[in-house]
């Protein structure tokens, strides 16, 4: 399984520039004006993961596989995109699937830059993207509801269904997101569910793009943002698109000593795969042997059959046990054949719970 993030935002708030720096290729056009983005682009790129660079340098890999995420990024959204207006709307499909959503909000003044409602205020700029959210999800739950309804003249348990969605969208009208709604784990709620892919059931991270003296420290832009975000129980980062952008290309000796000119610790792609890690419950364990070393993302509190799965179905199927050593064993060890002389290597059954960082080889039979 790989992460995949749904980009959204008003136009030229900096989604494209920063599309460019998470994905170090210039595969998103950024202009000074609205609507410069007219046609969804998408990439997958590398997980960073320090982890995998040390254990190559013990096992010698023919090859190092890291754990990818997968980047939407969508035409602005202006107020009215519901109805029409601009071009974003058209493409929410896209985004459909994502796993989370990555909500770019400008959080610098700058006369140079356009900005299409006139001024700079992020909670204003958050509502109006997240209440057009809220209106497609409402058009697809008019959709919904008027199929079940003709399916459910003939079928009881359809007729269930229609009530709880009919219940849900009396929820959405009132401005609520799916996400928040308080029966949404309710069984008869769960086929719409996951039918629709519902835009407002999606997890969101917010991304305070800032300027270049608002980079170390939050401005009054991004103080209003973090307490907007808080009160959704979301994650907030800061960040200044341009200066990734200029990193874009760069390799990662120049890039490190690029942040560390401007004082910062991790890329915007660092910063932002780890809140999408966090907000997801995701985590990762490795394999390593001659031909790879590798990332595999799990959800956290898999046990260890549902991991091995994530390899191949047949691993999860016909599962024994498996062998298991922390990545810290494993690297202040030497390598696995040390691990076993030392004995810090473990087998675990059925029942294990997956950590991140397992070093594991999975035992199966089908």
């Amino acid at each position: 399984m790989s992460l995949s993030i749904g980009i959204v935002g008003l136009p030229n708030v900096g989604k494209s520039t920063l599309f460019n720096a998470l994905t170090r290729a210039q595969n998103a056009q950024s202009a000074n004006y609205p609507f410069c983005t007219i046609e969804p682009n998408l990439a997958a790129v590398p997980v960073p993961d320090f982890r995998l660079q040390k254990l190559a340098e013990l096992v010698n890999p023919q090859r190092i596989i890291n754990a990818t995420v997968e980047f939407v990024d969508i035409a602005g959204l202006v107020k009215g995109a519901s109805r029409g207006e601009g071009l974003g709307n058209k493409f929410l499909g896209n985004i459909r699937e994502a796993d989370a959503i990555l909500h770019v909000i400008r959080c610098f003044d700058d006369s140079n830059v356009v900005h299409v409602e006139g001024s700079v205020d992020p909670v204003r700029d958050a509502n109006i993207v997240e209440t057009e959210l809220i209106l497609a999800d409402l058009e697809s739950l008019e959709k919904r509801i008027e199929r079940l309804t003709k399916l459910a003249r003939a079928d009881k348990e359809i007729r269930k269904e229609l009530d709880a969605v009919v219940l849900l969208k009396d929820y959405v009208e009132n401005g609520n997101p799916v996400i928040s709604y308080p029966e949404h784990d309710a069984e008869e709620l769960q086929s719409t569910l996951h039918d629709m892919r519902f835009l407002t059931d999606k997890r969101i991270i917010y991304v305070a793009n800032v300027d270049e003296d608002s980079l170390l420290e939050d401005n009054e832009h991004v103080a209003k943002l973090r307490e907007y975000a808080a009160a959704r129980n979301a994650q907030t980062v800061r960040i200044c698109a341009r200066i990734e952008e200029d990193m874009a290309g760069l390799p990662d000796e120049e890039r490190n000593e690029f942040l560390s000119s401007y004082g910062i610790e991790e890329s915007g792609l660092d910063v932002i795969v780890k809140s999408g890690y966090e907000t997801l419950g995701l985590i990762s364990y490795l394999t390593a042997g001659p031909l790879e070393v590798r990332a595999w993302t799990i959800h956290k509190g898999w046990k260890a059959p549902k991991a091995a799965g994530v390899i191949h179905t047949d691993f999860e199927r016909g599962f024994i046990r498996a062998q298991v050593i922390s990545y810290e064993d494993y690297v202040a060890n030497g390598g696995e054949q040390q691990c076993k002389a030392l004995g810090v290597v473990r087998m675990e059954g059925k029942d294990y719970v997956m950590q991140d960082g397992d070093i594991v080889e999975f035992l199966f039979n089908v």
